[in-house]
Formats: structure tokens, sequence, C-alpha cells
């Protein structure tokens, strides 16, 4: 019997399925209840598209023979692929019970774990992994997943550092490496390590994605947007290369930027798609489009929560709040604890003047997720409509917003000779011809990546010179336990982004908040001549007004830009601009900070 079994291991190696299934089927035609052979059929019918009968023919295999830790590895992987981590979790942990040693079902088990989100408990197991082969890539890959998925970039990229040294011919070593170092905004580096992946030997559809966002941070759009269209090319249906390759055409100025998009869309008659494509229309301000975009694709396919609600936030965006509050209250209704489409319905809800409505929502989401800055300005609106006390406490302007007039740090004679040589460094970053689609901005351009990777003196400077205003900031707002803000405040804060803004004619920002942030700013490098007319305030950034209109909610609170000035305030507080008329651009730094996290071990 062990002979036939092994010529059914070789035939399913070689690819021969059909083969294999037949000299299987003799072996259990001889012996009904040979456990491996009934194992090794469940695995052929799997690998042949028939996932239901390849679960059940694993699941008959355990019962002949519960004590095979391979069998329930195997099944634990199947029940993963199908989108069943925890029943997946559970399984591999009966198969280490019986093998401790066996690393497939431990790097199953990590993959389990960080499907449902469970990322430090992954993290540990993929430490064991390690201890158990310090020279196993496999497992440095895997801890450098976990460490990213917590946003532990600095950590990540250690652990991928040390995947390529232990495999440094295995081209998805460095390609994960350049993955982790895009999303630091190192694109040089992240490049690099691309390239070398693709020497060896690799292609695909993440390689030309993170090429193509590497090439953006480096400003070379030419090459951006073919490395986003072979993306496209690759999978038409993948939605984050479609939105890419769009969203560089958009800043590059091309006026139908969306055309692939649209033409996968009608073409494939896909769903998804049409959400998407909708929801660049609506960022681009098309709304009549992205309706009657939303509209058909609800009639020829049925509503989903997902089109629900991108049809809710259209027709909110277009202020037919009725319509808006049933396709909201749908999509809601559906995932309750969603975020998204909560927010969605709270901001119809509060701007249809109905914030006692809203109030669940947000409370739920406050208790969900008590650091988004997002649920607090929710919260302080709803506070206000409602006469709350509590909007004092959220949005005290004359403590919480805090202006800062630099002072020309060594080594410049002059904010007018920092600012100067800042305009320079930064002109040249703002290369598009418009605003980022998913970015606050309107008519201006926006730096394509983080400031703090930036070499250039000036930008160094400046960011160096802004700790020691954030440092009085914390110094004032205090430490109270029961304050969003000032409970935070433990200890020091740490810039975590910076990035500029440049606002052309008719340019401006929607009201808004940061909600990854903690304490948020701006800081003035140039501004037009005519922010000086106090009476049109023309450039000035305005507090308390929502991102969409609330009765009886305007803003309540003014800053006059001015070269070499800066403005702190908490990240949950609304703020934008209003629009600038000439011809001369507004050119800003903007940050935001939160509290440094204490070292891991």
């Amino acid at each position: 019997m062990s002979a036939e079994l092994a010529r059914v291991t070789t035939l399913v190696r070689q690819g021969k399925l059909a083969e294999a299934e037949v000299c299987c089927r003799d072996i259990l035609t001889q012996s009904p209840r040979h456990a491996a052979a009934t194992h090794l059929l469940g695995l052929i019918r799997k690998d042949r598209g028939d996932l239901p009968d390849g679960e059940r023919l694993l699941r008959e295999s355990i019962a002949l023979e519960p004590r095979q830790p391979e069998f329930k590895a195997n099944l634990a992987n199947l029940l993963r692929r199908t989108g069943r981590p925890a029943l997946a979790e559970s399984l591999y942990r009966e198969a280490l019970q019986l093998a401790p040693n066996q690393s497939g079902a431990r790097v199953g088990l990590i993959r389990a774990l960080s499907d449902q989100g469970k990322h430090t408990t992954a993290e540990a197991e993929a430490r064991t992994l390690v201890a158990a082969n310090e020279r196993d890539s496999t497992a440095w890959s895997l801890l450098a997943m976990t460490l990213r998925e917590q946003l532990r970039l600095p950590e990540a990229e250690q652990a991928y550092r040390r995947a390529v040294q232990a495999a440094p011919t295995q081209p998805h070593a460095y390609h994960n490496l350049g993955s982790v170092l895009t999303r630091m905004d190192r694109a040089e580096e992240a490049l690099q390590a691309l390239e070398q992946a693709q020497s060896l030997g690799l292609s695909g559809l993440e390689l030309e994605m993170n090429r193509g966002i590497a090439l953006t941070q480096l400003l070379r759009l030419d090459d951006a947007e073919r490395a986003f269209q072979r993306a496209v090319a690759l999978n038409p249906l993948h939605g984050e290369a479609q939105i890419n390759l769009a969203r560089v055409r958009f800043m590059r100025g091309d006026p139908d930027f969306s055309r692939t998009l649209a033409e996968t869309a009608t073409e494939r008659s896909d769903p998804d798609l049409k959400i998407l494509f909708s929801l660049l229309l609506r960022r681009a301000g098309d709304l009549r489009r992205a309706e009657s975009t939303l509209r058909d694709a609800i009639q020829r396919h049925g509503s989903t929560p997902d089109a629900s609600a991108a049809l809710a936030e259209v027709l909110l965006e277009g202020g037919q709040l009725k319509d808006a509050e049933t396709y909201a209250l749908e999509a809601a209704g559906a995932r309750p604890d969603d975020p998204r489409f909560s927010d969605i319905l709270v901001s119809i809800l509060l701007s249809r003047g109905r914030a006692q409505d809203a109030l669940p929502f947000i409370k739920r989401q406050r208790e969900l997720n008590p650091s988004v800055q997002s649920w607090i300005a929710y919260e302080a609106t709803a506070a206000r409509v409602l006469g709350d006390p509590l909007y004092q406490e959220l949005y005290d302007y004359s403590r919480l917003v805090r202006t800062y007039d630099i002072e020309a740090p060594i080594g410049w004679s002059s904010m007018q000779e920092l600012n100067a040589a800042l305009l320079r460094a930064l002109d040249t970053r703002h290369p598009f011809a418009k605003h980022p689609l998913d970015q606050s901005l309107r008519n201006g351009s926006q730096t394509a990546r983080n400031l703090l990777i930036e070499s250039d003196p000036a930008i160094r400077a400046i960011l160096e010179i802004f700790q020691l205003p954030l440092q009085d900031y914390q110094q004032r707002i205090g430490a109270d336990s029961k304050h969003p803000l000032s409970s935070r405040n433990q200890g020091a804060a740490d810039i975590v982004a910076a990035w500029s803004v440049q606002l052309r004619r008719e340019g401006y920002h929607v009201n808004h908040v940061h909600p990854q942030g903690w304490i948020s700013s701006a800081y003035y490098v140039a501004v037009p001549e005519e922010v000086k007319d106090e009476s049109l305030m023309s450039g000035w950034l305005k507090f308390g007004e929502p991102r969409f209109a609330v009765p009886g909610v305007g803003p309540e609170a003014v800053v006059q830009p001015r070269p070499g000035r800066l403005v702190l305030f908490p990240s949950y507080t609304w703020h934008g601009t209003n629009p600038i008329h000439g011809s001369e651009p507004r050119t800003t730094i903007a940050f935001d900070a939160v509290p440094r996290k204490p070292p891991t071990t």
C-alpha cells in the first residue's frame, strides 16, 4: 500500500491530478478506511477546485486518524483559504500541540492570527519561529509582516533585512523590503530593493504597484504612470491598481484621468469597480456622473451596503439629505459597527439638524475607536448643537488653538532667509497640476512624500525648530485624565508626518480633521498679499465649521496667515481655509504629532 501512496504523491507533484485521483480511489476501494489515502484524495479534490468535497474528505481523514498533525494543518489551510481564520487557528493550535516543531503549522497559525487582526499574538508566534531557526527567511518575513501590521515600520524593516540576509537570492525578500520602505516614504532605497527583486526574476502586480508608488514619491511621474498601467494590465479588476493609475493621472492634469477604470467597469460589468469609479468622480467633483453610475450599478447588480453607502455620500455632497439618509441607514443597518458607514450617517443626521439621533452612533464609535479624532469632532459638533457644555471643553479655542511666530534658528540670519530657502526647496516638490483626490485641498498641490525623509537643509531646519513650540503647547494644555487631548499628554510627542501644500488661484481646504493625529499644525512659508485684507480674510485658517453644513454651526475662530507663523491645535478640531483669489500661491507646511510610544521589548 505504501508504494501506491508514493505513486499518488508523485503524480500530485507532477500536476497529474486526474490520474492521481483515480489511483487514490483505487486504494480506497480496497481499504475504505485508509486515513492517508482519504487525506490525499481530499487534497486532490481541493486542488481540482472542489473545495466542499475536499473539506469533507480532510475532515473524514482526521476522524480516522485524529492524532496526525499534518492532517489538521492541511484542513486549517483550506479553512483559512475559504475565509474562516478563527476555525483555522484552532486547528493549527491542535496540530502544534501534537507536533510543536511543525513549522508549516506555525506559519499557517501566524497568517490566521493576522487575518483576524491579532497582530501581537501573531508576532509572538513569529518570534517563536525565528528562535527555532534564525536562518529561516520565511520566519523573518512573517515577523516583519506582524510588525508592519502594527505600524512598527522601522522594526519591520530590520526584520525584512534579516530575511534578505538569510536568503539573498530570494526575490520576494527584496520585494517585501521594498514594500515597507515605500510605506516609510524612503523611495530611493525602496526602488533599489524592488529592482533587485525584479533582477532575480520577480514580476507581477504587487511589484509594479510598489514601483509606481516609489516613482511617484520621486516625482518620476511618466515612469510612475507606466508602472501603474502595467499593474492594471496584469489584473484590470484590481481596484487599488486602478485607483493609483487614476490618481496619478488626475494630479498630472489629465482630463480623462479615470478612463481605464471606466472602460473596465463597463466591459466587465463589475459592480465593485463601478463603486470605485463613482468614488473617483465624487472626489473630482462630478456628482452628477457619480450618482448616475451608482444608480445604474444598483439597478443592474442589486443593492449592497457598499453601494448604498457610496450613493449616500454622493447625495450628501449634493445636498440631497433626505434621500442620502435612506441609503445611509441601509448601509449602517447592514454593518452597524462599520466606522465608514457610521461616519456618513452621522454627517447626514447632523446636517439635517438631528444631533440627538446622531449621538448613539457617535458614542458607539467613540467606544470602539477612542483615539480616532473624527469621532471626537462629531461628538463636539453634536454637543454644540445641543447646548452641551462638553463643546466648550473640547473646543476651547483660547486655550487649545495657539499661534507661534517662529524665530530664526542657529545658522540662519533671519526667518526671511529660511522661508526663502524653504520656498525654493518646496517649489521643486510641487510639480503636480492638481490636488490629490483623497485630501482636503482644492485647486493646488501637495508634496508626494513625508518631509521627515527629506535631507534639504531648510526643510530639516524648520522641522527641528518646530519641536520648541510643540513642547510649549504640551506644557500649556496640561494633563486632564478625562479630556481626549490632554489625557494623552503623558510625555514627549513625536512628529510622525509632515507635508507641504501649495494653494493656487481659488485654492482652499475643505473643513476636515486629521483622524490619526493628536496635535496638528499649519506653518506659513509664503502667503499672497491678499491675506492682509482683514475684511475679505482670503486664505485665512478657520476653526469650528464641520465638513458638511450643520444648521447654526459656522466657524468660530480664525487665524490670519503670516510668513513664519505656526498654528497648533487638536487634530480633532474642524478646520479649513477661505479661498485665495489671486495668482500668488499660498505655501504651507503641516505636520501631525502623536504621543511618543514606549520602546518595545
